[in-house]
């Protein structure tokens, strides 16, 4: 029966044509590119043009004739138009940590008589020690409160609150936050805005603009597949650009960068956000990853990405008995884009399944992740992993020694 459901709403799918667009290994059950995604087909093409006509024939040149100069804006555009931003507010470059360090250290000199920061203590671990950092160099307090009470803490002394710094999305299990209601009370209290859209970039309906967020940042390397180390992306509302008090005062984000000016002078525009010469090669394979989403409604996307996480946690009922329990929420409003299931073993197991061809992931100490791209994934994929799962956990196939040691990257 989960063979025909699998069969028919696969047949049902209108982005069925998009799985084109990815290189997908023959046997690979792909569940994690919620940490790494898959290959789009364009981005080989484009890195070898970067490389042996852009770079190895126009070489310097290419600032001018390959666009070379405009690709963090260009690409952040294009980001853009996945996460709610209107042309002109978000810039891509640099790392995840150096823009959430940047964003945050100028989301708090926007409120300078505010001394406290919100963050959330099931944050991943980068944005709650870039907030420590941030804390310490401001002479910030920095308190932890989950999302799910952040609303209350604002509403109750509010007025001491700089930023509230959240994710949309629990790494760890994926449970799903309403970010127009933080945003709502942040602003309520007078504070700022900033979230961390790594897990929810190209994956959920994000409204950025509708919502009135401040501030976000995001990776390039998850949902949106611009490959490994790919540039991450900072977005900042057209209100504040001008207000945008930079850390790093980069020549990149200069009023006028090519007149060698002693004195800093920020650019009046987004490209204040910039900082010195971005990852042109990875930045280029990005880009090219990004046209995956041409003529691609995010709305689908979503609508796509909730079917095929209830159907895993529908198949999921095959594993009852065997030690395993939901960490997912069932109701769709409350879930990401991915499930993850508690158990004892979860790194065996997950071993064991990467040694079949089904790749998640597991995050310390028990659980099981599972990513679920909506342009790649299909519903007899996730019929095929539950399968695989089951037959591991009942056959103890994952107490086998060459399971049991754990290598650097889990």
């Amino acid at each position: 029966m989960l063979k025909q459901r699998a069969a028919e709403l696969d047949a049902a799918d209108p982005l069925a044509h998009v799985r084109d667009r990815f290189t997908l290994p023959k046997g690979v059950t792909y569940l994690d590119g919620n940490s790494l995604g898959a290959l789009p087909t364009a981005v080989p093409a484009a890195i070898e043009d970067a490389v042996h006509r852009q770079w190895g024939t126009d070489l310097i040149r290419s600032w001018n004739s390959n666009g070379w100069w405009a690709a963090p804006v260009r690409t952040g555009d294009a980001v853009g138009r996945l996460i709610g931003a209107a042309p002109g507010q978000v810039v891509a470059g640099d790392s995840t940590s150096v823009q959430l360090f940047n964003t945050l250290i100028a989301a708090a000199r926007l409120r300078p008589a505010r001394r406290l920061l919100l963050t959330d203590p099931d944050h991943f671990p980068t944005d709650q020690y870039i907030a420590d950092s941030v804390g310490r160099l401001l002479g910030l307090e920095v308190r932890r409160v989950p999302a799910r009470e952040a609303a209350a803490v604002l509403a109750a002394e509010g007025e001491r609150v700089a930023v509230a710094a959240y994710a949309p999305v629990d790494y760890r299990t994926g449970e799903l936050y309403d970010m127009a209601t933080l945003t709502s009370a942040a602003h309520a209290a007078g504070a700022l805005a900033h979230w961390d859209l790594c897990h929810a970039a190209g994956a959920l309906t994000v409204q950025l603009d509708a919502i009135e967020a401040d501030f976000a940042v995001g990776c390039g390397y998850k949902y949106l597949s611009g490959g490994p180390g790919a540039p991450a992306f900072a977005y900042v509302a057209h209100r504040h650009q001008r207000d945008f008090d930079h850390p790093v005062t980069g020549w990149h984000g200069h009023a006028a960068p090519f007149s060698m000016s002693g004195t800093y002078a920020p650019a009046p525009d987004i490209t204040r956000a910039r900082i010195g010469t971005p990852p042109l090669l990875s930045l280029v394979a990005l880009e090219a990853a990004l046209t995956a989403y041409d003529g691609v409604d995010m709305a689908d996307v979503r609508t796509k990405s909730l079917s095929l996480t209830r159907f895993f946690q529908e198949c999921a009922e095959l594993l009852d008995g065997h030690g395993f329990t939901m960490a997912t929420p069932r109701e769709d409003e409350r879930r990401g884009s991915q499930v993850a299931l508690r158990h004892p073993e979860a790194y065996p197991l997950v071993a064991a399944l990467t040694a079949r061809g089904v790749i998640g992931d597991m995050r310390a100490p028990d659980l099981l992740r599972f990513g679920f791209n909506a342009l790649y994934l299909t519903h007899a994929d996730v019929l095929h992993a539950v399968g695989e799962l089951r037959d591991i956990v009942t056959t103890r196939a994952h107490h086998a020694p060459a399971f049991q040691d754990r290598p650097t990257v889990t």
